[in-house]
């Protein structure tokens, strides 16, 4: 799975390596070095006009809140349980079907957490290493989500608190590094594939699960960071640095 993340780009990046065309100055988020599940988080998403007569379709710069609430959810408490989608079975599930096959986005990062098991030698007991797993060239990782509206019945209609817009990842069998740690990742998308996936009017899924495939082996590193990341009030560079 992943769980934490960490997203720290400026809006004004994004949208350049993006290439986006609309976003929203008073939606930027400060740097992020631990972003958690409930968290609001930078997607890349294209919306066709509401009539969807085959118009221009816009390339956005969004903020979502992480953990995907499905528009038929009694309650949006459900979205911190759905924070990642099996690629292997996105297109099933009740959660997520729907969203793969009309809203598909591109959540950025700099490179995740995951947690290893490891035995403490004093000890004897098990405890858990955080390690930050990164592309070795620093790029962004674009990784796959899809993203869901949900209607707070309780909230009188034009009031845009009425509306919450989440979103979840997907995630693959874990290859290189991450295979090492866990046997879960995020799914990151190559550039040539962004345009297919984020693209509106395609709704075949066998296509879009040909998008999806495994990331190549040798793309990815990860060094074992302090367990101060275990806390998400706990934000800052430092959380990056090895620790022996």
């Amino acid at each position: 799975m992943c769980g934490r993340y960490t997203s720290t780009r400026s809006p004004e990046d994004l949208t350049r390596l993006f290439e986006v065309t609309d976003w929203r100055p008073d939606e930027a988020l400060a740097p992020s070095w631990n972003v958690a599940p409930t968290d609001q988080v930078y997607a890349v998403l294209e919306r066709a006009p509401r009539d969807d007569d085959g118009g221009e379709v816009r390339r956005e710069l969004r903020t979502l809140r992480w953990g995907l609430v499905p528009s038929w959810a009694k309650d949006p408490k459900v979205g911190s349980r759905m924070i990642n989608a099996r690629v292997e079975t996105v297109h099933e599930k009740p959660a997520f079907r729907r969203a793969f096959a009309k809203r598909r986005c591109l959540l950025p990062a700099d490179g995740f957490y995951e947690w290893d098991p490891v035995k403490d030698e004093t000890t004897g007991k098990t405890r858990k290493q955080p390690y930050f797993i990164h592309p070795v060239d620093g790029q962004v990782m674009a990784m796959a989500g899809l993203y869901e509206y949900w209607r707070n019945p309780d909230i009188a209609e034009g009031d845009p608190d009425a509306w919450l817009t989440t979103c979840t990842i997907l995630t693959t069998e874990a290859t290189d590094a991450a295979g090492r740690i866990h046997p879960r990742m995020p799914l990151a998308l190559t550039p040539d594939h962004y345009d297919a996936w984020l693209d509106p009017h395609h709704h075949n899924t066998d296509d879009l699960r040909a998008l999806l495939t495994q990331p190549a082996d040798g793309r990815l590193d990860a060094r074992p960071v302090s367990t101060v990341v275990n806390n998400v009030r706990n934000n800052g560079p430092h959380l990056l640095d090895e620790v022996t």
